[in-house]
């Protein structure tokens, strides 16, 4: 009995995949990884220290129907009777496919390794969790990010090319654009986050010096993407990217149902808004009443004396 794991190498090997590959191992059972992307065989082979016994990749694979002839055939080579996915953009479109192909049952969003037979998932948009299980022999997982913490002390792992033979790409790749020097949201353990209580664009710069102090990411709500004070890889949201980090700060964001639906699952939630009756108080573990102009740069001059004094 084997477990299989896809990982996207395009970006490199981030937190995610160590993530995936971590969760596959507490399985269970024998861990093969099988990727596309770019990523070198020494980033590869790093896997292995996470639990992975081999990594199969084939970088000629593209779309999400090539990457699910390519995940369908490593399962048959490797006899896999479970795959795992980080549940990102493209376990969204490739692991519905693959369920279809593969006969086997799927679960998206999981936040904890399965008890027995069920899979503790968010529902009601993370206002709940919920127990779903797997009748089916075969089974399909998607991880949520940050839901579980990597697990090393394993060695390198051996990487082979793979033939997947996963056929033509429905859809051609004329260039990919990426955020450079930046912490991809759905990684970031640290988020900084604020909305159009900022006033302006031009306001941004303690938003972005406290991130930078913290080493955090940064993130908008939905209307100030939509305005174009801020790019929309930044949105976080129902709508945008869902973040699960260990601290999310949001400054002058009243906290509509829709923004709270992506960033719920944050273990520790800090509010700045001047209107104490804002929606997000209630979702906050730490709130404070203030303007943002005056909390947020004496948030930053504290977090710069703390590191000063250590």
């Amino acid at each position: 009995m084997s477990t299989l794991v896809y990982i996207n190498s395009s970006n490199g090997i981030g937190k995610a995949a160590l993530e995936v590959v971590s969760y596959a191992k507490k399985l269970g059972s024998d861990v093969t990884v099988v990727a596309n992307g770019s990523a070198d065989e020494a980033a590869l082979a790093y896997l292995g220290e996470y639990g992975a016994s081999k990594v199969m990749v084939d970088r000629s694979v593209e779309d999400p129907q090539q990457i699910t002839r390519m995940v369908n055939a490593a399962a048959e080579a490797t006899g896999a009777n479970t795959v795992v996915f980080s549940h990102d953009l493209t376990a969204k479109a490739v692991a519905p496919r693959l369920s279809v192909k593969m006969k086997a049952g799927l679960v998206s969003g999981a936040v904890a390794v399965p008890e027995g037979d069920k899979v503790k998932v968010n529902v009601f948009s993370g206002k709940a969790f919920g127990h779903v299980k797997i009748n089916t022999d075969k089974k399909i997982i998607s991880l949520l990010p940050n839901s579980i913490q990597p697990e090393g002390g394993g060695s390198a792992c051996s990487v082979e090319d793979f033939a997947s033979n996963a056929g033509d790409a429905a859809i051609k790749v004329l260039e990919t654009k990426k955020p450079e020097g930046e912490i991809p949201l759905p990684e970031a353990e640290l988020v900084v986050s604020a909305g159009r209580g900022l006033k302006g664009p031009e306001n941004w710069g303690m938003v972005e010096e406290l991130a930078s102090e913290l080493g955090a990411a940064t993130a908008c709500s939905r209307p100030v993407a939509d305005i174009g004070w801020r790019p929309h890889h930044e949105h976080v949201g129902q709508t945008g990217v869902a973040i699960r980090p260990n601290l999310y700060i949001a400054a002058g964001i009243s906290g509509a149902i829709q923004h709270l639906a992506g960033v719920n699952g944050s273990k520790v939630i800090v509010v700045v808004n001047t209107d104490s009756e804002a929606p997000f108080f209630k979702a906050a573990d730490y709130g404070i009443v203030g303007d943002a102009f005056e909390v947020i740069p004496r948030l930053t001059e504290a977090v710069k004396k703390f590191k000063s004094s250590n």
